[in-house]
Formats: structure tokens, sequence, C-alpha cells
């Protein structure tokens, strides 16, 4: 048998019976594990062991919610196992609910650790340190989070897809600058939130325009009536007010549509996954408060064909799910990093995956081609940003849209690299 060290004496003719039909036992045994019978699955010979995974995000709470990312999981995982797997590999999909908490956010992290997940996929959640903490002690990567949290841009075990908050922030200024005299952001009172006025003034610099003013609300309140009439106010006639407050923008616009007309001009814009087609057409359409909206956004617009093969997995594997909006960016992130953790066991082409294997070919320069839904993926030290506070950004890309004929279109074919803006 292989692996077995010889005696270094030889033994004495002392064998009773009993040992040798012991030893032919072990011998039997051997053999059938050497033909084939009894192989362990996952070692060579044997099957493709699973590839497990956890997928996080708020849900049911009073602040941002995220229910399609996990529900986007559990379908791309029905889907790719319906055809044999990812390179023979079943996907298991762990979700758990992060619920807007930094303990709950801690204890997602902790089980993907227990339950042996080789990565965390397109997830979402503000509270980078306790996520990363526990992933960065086991060398789990996080592969295409949401982009919330400053650690998903600084961990050396963090891949993301796409620029986060600051290339959104970065480009909504940017959008804004040429035709807003002055621009109100109206933004969460939270740690994350004071992030972005830096942010959104780079882009308004960008276009030689002053500072935004700053207006903070609270990121769990039922009524923004004072936060609305502060960001007129601040923007003034010709200005702009752009709101970044997750799902609680739609409830700011609600109560910004209700105060009392002045004469004023001031047009409206946010980013997308604060603002999106079903607000628009929930709120009015071409004859509510977004017609003629800026938007800023990672990807293509939601109708874009590259989206096709997306829409065809929700419509077949998510068995009507409600919580999987196709014009969601947290479904469609979750997509692409899911198409990156694909590509990526693809690549290394063994019966057993680990999450030291997917890191190495993350860090060797693997490339990850969304069919247009970003430009090509890769994170080699030489993709990356390299700007303070986002070192690690690889897709420094942003799209422009505007709301027109209450429909979001391009504003501005193709994408718009706001590298420079972030100071790269």
């Amino acid at each position: 048998m292989t692996g077995r060290r010889r005696p270094s004496t030889v033994r004495t003719h002392t064998h009773t019976w009993s040992a040798r039909i012991r030893a032919l036992g072990t011998a039997v045994a051997g053999a059938s594990l050497i033909t084939g019978c009894g192989v362990i699955p996952g070692t060579s010979g044997g099957s493709p062991a699973p590839v497990t995974v956890m997928t996080f995000a708020p849900v049911g709470t009073n602040a941002t919610n995220m229910p399609g990312m996990p529900a986007m999981a559990k379908a791309y995982a029905r889907w790719v196992n319906s055809s044999g797997g990812i390179d023979g590999h079943e996907l298991r999909v762990l979700t758990c609910n992060e619920r807007n908490d930094s303990s709950a956010a801690a204890d997602c992290a902790r089980r993907a650790v227990k339950e042996d997940a080789v990565a965390v996929v397109g997830s979402y959640s503000q509270f980078g340190k306790e996520i990363m903490a526990p992933l960065e002690a086991a060398s789990i990567p996080f592969i295409g989070g949401y982009g919330m949290s400053e650690e998903e841009f600084t961990s050396f075990l963090s891949y993301p897809v796409n620029g986060g908050q600051a290339t959104l922030l970065a480009g909504n200024g940017q959008q804004l600058a040429p035709d807003c005299d002055r621009t109100a952001l109206v933004r969460p009172d939270t740690i994350t939130g004071d992030d972005l006025p830096d942010l959104i003034d780079a882009g308004l610099a960008h276009g030689r325009r002053g500072e935004a003013a700053d207006v903070r609300a609270a990121e769990d309140a039922t009524d923004y009536t004072k936060a609305a009439e502060l960001a007129r106010e601040r923007a003034g006639d010709g200005g702009c007010v752009t709101a970044v407050l997750g799902e609680k923008t739609e409830t700011f616009f609600d109560s910004y549509r209700r105060v009392p007309e002045d004469g004023r001009t001031i047009r409206v814009s946010s980013v997308l996954g604060s603002v999106g087609q079903p607000l628009i057409d929930s709120t009015g359409g071409k004859n509510g408060p977004f017609e003629g909206a800026l938007l800023t956004g990672w990807y293509p617009v939601a109708s874009d064909p590259a989206w096709k093969p997306m829409r065809d997995v929700i419509e077949k594997h998510a068995f009507q799910d409600d919580a999987i909006d196709p014009a969601d960016p947290g479904v469609q992130t979750t997509w692409i990093a899911y198409t990156a953790l694909k590509k990526v066991v693809e690549a290394i082409h063994e019966d057993v995956i680990t999450p030291g294997k997917i890191t190495n070919a993350l860090d060797r320069g693997l490339k990850v081609d969304t069919g247009g839904l970003t430009p090509p993926l890769r994170w080699r030290y030489e993709d990356m940003l390299g700007a303070p506070g986002f070192p690690r950004i690889v897709n420094r890309d942003v799209t422009f849209q505007v709301v027109r004929n209450g429909r979001l279109v391009p504003e501005r074919k193709g994408f718009v690299d706001v590298g420079k803006t972030l100071g790269a």
C-alpha cells in the first residue's frame, strides 16, 4: 500500500491465523479503494466535491433591505446545478440575514467559517470590520460585495466587482456638474454616510462646481419633510437635489413632492440602488417627480441586452420570487459576483476547491468577462485603482442615466471612468 512505512526488522514466524486474516482483510479493503470501489467523493478518482459559498444581506429591517441578493444566489445555484454544477461541482449556497446590525453581520461571517464556505459572494453590509475579521482569520475571500464598506476596498481578501459608493457618488457629482448651479446632498446620518459628501464634492470639482450642501437625515425615518425643505432651500433656483438613502430614498422623495411649489426650478437626482425603474413607475412615470432626473449607476440600464442571460435564469429558476427584481443593483451585483465565482472554479479545474485556491487564482490575474456588464475584471496589483481609502477598486466605471418619458435610458453611451475623479 502506498504511504505505508516498511518495517525495519523482519518479523519472526509467530503470526497467528487471526493476524493473517486481519491482514488479508486490510489488503482487500485497500484493493477496493485502488480499483475505485468506495472512493471518497472529492478525492482523486472521485466526483468533484461540492462548492459551498455564502451570500448575506439585510432582510425585513426598518432601513435598507436587499432580499433580492440571497434570492438571486439561490436561483443561480438552481440554474448551474440543473446542468451539472460548476465544472462538475454542485454549488451549495448558504444565505444569512445580516439585519443591518453589526452583531448579526459578524454572526453571518462566523457561520460562513463554521460551515466551511470557500467564499462569500455577492453580499451586502455596512459593517465591513465585523465581516472581514472572521473571514480574514479563516482566509475566506469576499467576491463581489455591494461596496458599502471601506474594508471591501482595503482587505487583501476582498475582490470587488464594482467601485462601490465611492464611484457612484463621485460619478453623480460629475454627472450633475454641467446642469446644476448648486447641489444639495441628502444622505444618511451614519458613519457610512459621513464619507459621501467628500465623494460627491470630488465629482463636482471635476466640473468646476463648488461643494454640495450636506443635508443629514435619519436612515430609518418615516417622513423627510424637513430634510426636503432644507435641501430645496440649499439647492436654490437652478440647482439640484440628490438623495442617497438606499431603500428610504423613496420615502424621501414622497416627502419632497409634498413640499409646496415656490416657483424655483430644481432638478432631482440619485444613484441606482436608491432609485430604479419600479420606483419611477410607482410615482407616476413621465408625470411623476423623477421625469428628467439624473441617475448614476454601476452597470448598463436594466433593459440592455447584456442582461438577457440573467433574466433568463430568473425566469426559469427563480420560481416567480417577488424578491428578485432584475433592475435592482443588488441582484445585478450578485449575478456578476457569481459569474466571477464560476470563472474561478472552472479555471482551477480540480476536484476539491478551497479558499486558498480561489484567492491564488484571483491574485495571479484570472480575467473575468461579464459579457459587457462591466469592463473585464482582474485583481492583479497593477489593475487596482490605488486611490486613498479605495486601493482595491478594479472597476472604476459608472454609467450616466436619465429618466425620459418615464423610462430610465442612457444619458451617455457606454461607461464613464471616474478613476481620476477619485484621485488615482
